[in-house]
């Protein structure tokens, strides 16, 4: 039995009581621009969403953030840097911190108003950290509003790919989105959620009948699988990228961006600079491998690992992830072979 709580107001109020200035659009709209893009392949950078499994605390995800903005400064002939601020987190389970938008903090209760409030408040002060606006992933349809005017890439994860709400609410966003294989690494599947978010829809949206125009700009990420044992089963492999590559005729906009942590990791977090350079290998080995392959998504904090308890102040608490120093050698390394 489900039990009303409390009013949760609709997304333009939260918008007004945090609105983005003149400086803040004028930055989205030029990132909006740059990662179009290369998704387009009218750009030759690569696109690497970059940043912790889940954004827990504000500060060391700012901290962590102000470090890319520096970074960025070294690379952006080259990459285009888009700091992963993850606030939702999906569980395999159901039940565990589900994130900073339905638990401001990660010790505390559940207070959704005050999530909505918090995310906003961090996505913001990402850009003025650092002048890069953000990805976040679109576990919750509905939540896409709250947040729709701060966001450069919207992620599509492996438990919502298939979900038709989701498919749908990606067509009607202005900016790419990033739709991952499901878990069960089907293929077939991804091409076919890659179709009708491409496609123009009329569907129901919160309380509303609405339509959209279709958005060219949604692509595959490739994540890895689980088999039905429940082993990973890696498939940023060149084979199964030029699978895909293949699928994607009649497809607007052709892109994969590889996933570098989860199935294809094993969620061996240091493996991911290995998955890194066997791509980029296949990149200077084959013109069509590199003309689809967009970029990475790469999970990273100011410390490696993971914690159980948020006592290590910039480490996660959900997957493991790459430490800093580690990260910043990684992606200065992939500009050098872009």
């Amino acid at each position: 039995m489900l039990e009303k709580q409390y009013f949760i107001p609709e997304p333009e109020e939260f918008i007004a009581e945090s609105p983005m200035t003149a400086t803040h659009k004028k930055i989205k709209k030029e990132r909006d621009e740059e990662i179009r893009a290369v998704i387009s392949g009218k750009s030759d950078k690569m696109l690497v969403i970059v940043g912790p499994c889940s954004a827990h605390e504000p500060a060391p995800t700012l901290e962590y953030i102000s470090r890319l903005g520096k970074l960025n400064e070294k690379v952006k002939d080259k990459l285009v840097i888009v700091p992963r601020v993850y606030t939702n987190k999906p569980r395999t389970k159901g039940v565990g911190y589900k994130g900073m938008f339905l638990q401001p903090d990660p010790e505390g209760a559940a207070d959704i108003a005050r999530g909505i409030r918090s995310i906003r408040a961090l996505h913001l002060a990402a850009i003025n950290e650092s002048g890069l606006t953000s990805a976040d992933e679109m576990l919750y349809p509905e939540n896409t509003p709250y947040v729709e005017d701060l966001l450069s890439y919207h992620a599509v994860g492996a438990r919502s790919v298939e979900d038709q709400l989701h498919r749908q609410v990606a067509s009607g966003i202005d900016c790419p989105v990033g739709l991952k294989n499901p878990m069960s690494g089907n293929i077939i599947a991804l091409v076919n959620s890659i179709f009708a978010a491409q496609s123009p829809q009329i569907f129901k949206y919160r309380n509303y009948q609405v339509s959209s125009s279709g958005n060219p700009y949604a692509h595959a990420i490739l994540r890895g699988g689980v088999d039905g044992s429940g082993a990973d089963v890696p498939n940023f492999h060149y084979e199964t990228v030029m699978q895909l590559a293949q699928m994607y005729d009649g497809l607007q906009n052709p892109a994969i961006v590889i996933d570098c942590n989860h199935s294809n990791s094993g969620k061996k977090f240091y493996q991911q600079i290995r998955i890194a350079q066997e791509v980029m290998q296949n990149r200077r080995f084959d013109a069509d491998f590199k003309k689809i392959v967009k970029g990475f998504m790469i999970e990273s904090f100011l410390v490696e690992g993971t914690q159980k308890h948020d006592e290590v102040f910039g480490k996660s608490i959900t997957d493991p992830c790459l430490g800093w120093e580690d990260t910043e050698r990684l992606l200065c390394n992939i500009a050098e072979q872009v």
